[in-house]
């Protein structure tokens, strides 16, 4: 029979965060092995539960979330995100301006989707969040990796953004604060990233999901509320700040100058329109936890459950022969590099299967977020700090053999 193949606009689409070292994972699972997991952010498995008056209000209110709502979604949650945006200092927003979608995943979807012909280009960060070149790729775009420089806190080098701007190129997208990375970027970065969008008439993508994952007091700037006449589309949710992956609630801010951006702005309703509505129980969350009391804070705080496995990751990765890693200042990863004199790695993919196959500890390798060099890796720092210490010594020992081969080789 004629096989069955997948569309060409695949080609060029990767996802490695579930890709085939998760795979070989699920295999020796299957066999009876014990993995620990540090490849995904998900804080449900590590114990990180959504606080109990959005689980309650979302249950209260389940008998209402049979039907559709508008293709917007429902208006109190978004009344809320509009109050959210005033609190961040974000000017001009509507009701109207705000969609809600299935997550922030849908909506990098949808607006790439919206936007891009094919060979239009968009800047994405190096490393980065790897839906965001996918979703460029599957949309008939071409993703640009401009360099986010590790020798200066993983900022975005301006320098580099300016050389790849070209007359296809769209828009800019920035993640802030980082995933990988966990850089936080501050308002002359930001400042510089805008005027290099207002000089070309570029819209700006600000994926700001891990805006309240913020340690030792850091505040997060959010980029649209230093400009009001750059076109910023900004994305948040409830994943990450509200430990709630799996409400898929997640919504997308549309402020600055709106003039010019009618028609796209018309095709991103159209688009909200054919997936009748995201999901009701979800938009039934948000409000109540925009509102309520932001638990986030205790984990964050000098103290806290996540500081303190940031810390213990962050001194047991750098205690490491060979490995350094700038400290996050926010997020929930590490991205550490591997010196590639005293690690010379070809594959990182194969490196990170034999990480896996040696001590049973999953992670995913710096390419997987299209970084260009088989010398990173990302590290997830959710889980409890006796197995967060159990799973960084497994990958200290496998470095330390891995060491002793290359010495003798």
């Amino acid at each position: 029979m004629k096989p069955i193949t997948k569309s060409s606009k695949l080609a060029n689409v990767c996802y490695d965060i579930r890709g085939p070292v998760l795979a070989a994972a699920k295999k020796m699972e299957e066999e009876g092995h014990r993995v620990i997991k540090l490849n995904i952010g998900n804080p449900l498995p590590f114990g990180f539960e959504a606080p109990e008056e959005i689980v309650v209000d979302v249950i209260r209110n389940m008998r209402d979330a049979s039907g559709y709502t508008d293709s917007l979604g429902l208006f109190a949650p978004r009344k809320s995100i509009m109050h959210y945006c005033q609190e961040k200092g974000i000017q001009g927003v509507t009701v109207e301006d705000i969609f809600l979608g299935n997550g922030v995943s849908e909506l990098i979807v949808m607006a790439m989707q919206g936007l891009l012909n094919n060979g239009d280009q968009v800047l994405v960060p190096m490393p980065d969040y790897p839906l965001w070149t996918a979703a460029v790729s599957l949309s008939g775009g071409l993703p640009v990796h401009y360099l986010c420089d590790e020798a200066n806190e993983w900022y975005p080098d301006l320098k580099d953004i300016r050389s790849k701007v070209t007359s296809n190129t769209k828009a800019i997208v920035v993640i802030n604060p980082n995933n990988p990375t966990g850089a936080l970027y501050p308002k002359e970065i930001l400042e510089g990233i805008l005027e290099i969008a207002r000089e070309h008439g570029l819209i700006v993508f600000a994926d700001e999901i891990y805006d309240k994952v913020l340690f030792d007091g850091n505040k997060h700037i959010s980029l649209a509320s230093l400009a009001d006449d750059v076109l910023c589309i900004t994305m948040n949710g409830l994943s990450k700040n509200y430990r709630a992956c799996g409400y898929r609630a997640g919504w997308m801010v549309v402020s600055g100058d709106k003039r010019h951006a009618k028609d796209y702005i018309e095709g991103l309703n159209m688009l909200a329109s054919m997936r009748l509505c995201a999901n009701v129980p979800g938009q039934m969350a948000i409000q109540t936890a925009l509102g309520g009391y932001q638990s986030i804070n205790d984990l964050i705080g000098p103290n806290g459950r996540l500081t303190r496995q940031r810390d213990l990751a962050w001194k047991m990765l750098t205690e490491i022969p060979g490995v350094t890693c700038v400290k996050p200042k926010g997020a929930l990863y590490l991205f550490p590099k591997l010196d590639p004199k005293m690690y010379p790695i070809k594959d990182d993919e194969q490196f990170m299967l034999e990480l896996l196959k040696e001590e049973k500890v999953l992670l995913v390798q710096g390419s997987g977020f299209n970084w260009p060099h088989p010398d990173h890796f990302r590290v997830v720092f959710l889980p409890h700090e006796n197995d967060l210490a159990e799973a960084i010594g497994r990958v200290a020992r496998f470095l330390d053999h891995y060491r002793r081969r290359m010495a003798k080789a």
